[in-house]
């Protein structure tokens, strides 16, 4: 393979720079050209492509967001979009494609290599860690300690006042960063989409703690837990119980952003080699992903969220601790 491209898609994650700089010189060492594709799929149709080198990756691995520029692109989704991306890449001379993304952008890279026949390898770059196949995904560890850094501060303000902070994380479908922060940050209580709210159970953790001399509480809730969120959990709460002064923060999109970890830095190097090595040794539409400790390839079509379980041992565990 003579000529491979490489796009990010879907929502930005720290550390997606480290897996592209890692893509390019490991393609590069093995002799083979780099397209970068800027503006995900959407630039793809439209033919937005860059050569890139050595130098055009260096002092990125540190950066957040992505230097290609991503989208969620609609064209995409049709037949004509994923023609018109087809008939760029033959334009290019393109032989194969690395995709840095979630669940919707290898969806996207499984159909279009059934239409197009190009290989494609994905490399999984989503702060969520929804990802069946691997155990992290580029991202996650950033976000994780962003969001304890957060929190952190916010208790300081909670134990000042006497307050009850409902702190909402990101986590539509999936309550790993709930789950993780608000162990980590020791909250009182941790809500998810996986597991169902009980606005009744809240109202008592909250009454047990206060007598028990506890001057305030945070409570993590997963963005995708119920419809409204933090604010209509929080409301909900206070219309039964009204003793602490109730207080909601949402963390929102400073979790996309930042320098990545260590930990994001490496496993982004370690999957932008594994995937770059693989496409060019014959692998085709797979993930590149991270399990026990060692490089695991997984089908596109296995790598769907659903299949992620969450640890309800850590949950209960977590309310153990937090009481």
């Amino acid at each position: 393979m003579k000529k491979i491209a490489i796009l990010t898609s879907g929502g930005d994650a720290p550390g997606m720079n480290a897996a592209i700089r890692a893509v390019v010189r490991t393609a590069i060492f093995h002799q083979a050209e780099v397209i970068g594709i800027r503006r995900g799929y959407d630039g793809f149709i439209e033919g937005d492509f860059l050569p890139m080198d050595a130098n055009s990756v260096s002092d990125i691995i540190q950066r957040g967001g992505t230097v290609l520029k991503t989208s969620r692109s609609e064209r995409f989704k049709t037949r004509d979009g994923m023609l018109e991306a087809k008939h760029n890449a033959n334009d290019a001379g393109i032989e194969g494609l690395i995709l840095i993304g979630g669940d919707g952008t290898f969806k996207g890279a499984y159909e279009f290599a059934e239409l197009s026949g190009i290989h494609t390898m994905g490399i999984p770059g989503t702060i969520d860690n929804d990802l069946f196949g691997t155990d992290y995904t580029i991202g996650y560890d950033t976000a994780l300690n962003t969001v304890i850094e957060a929190v952190d501060k916010i208790r300081d303000t909670a134990t000042s006042h006497h307050r009850l902070f409902f702190i909402e994380v990101m986590g539509r479908d999936a309550g790993f960063i709930a789950l993780n922060s608000g162990i980590a940050s020791g909250a009182e209580d941790i809500l998810i989409p996986e597991i169902p709210t009980s606005i009744d159970a809240i109202v008592n953790r909250i009454e047990a703690g206060k007598n028990r001399n506890k001057s305030s509480f945070i409570i993590i809730v997963a963005e995708g837990d119920i419809p409204g969120g933090a604010y209509e959990i929080a409301r909900q709460v206070k219309e039964k119980y009204s003793y602490f002064e109730t207080r909601v923060t949402v963390i929102g999109h400073m979790q996309r952003g930042g320098s990545p970890t260590a930990f994001d830095r490496i496993l982004a190097s370690k999957l932008g080699v594994a995937a770059t090595e693989g496409l060019i040794s014959g692998r085709k539409n797979e993930m590149a992903g991270f399990i026990k400790n060692q490089i695991a390839f997984t089908p596109f079509s296995k790598t769907r969220k659903h299949l992620v379980d969450i640890n309800e041992g850590l949950l209960q565990m977590a309310h153990m601790l937090g009481s």
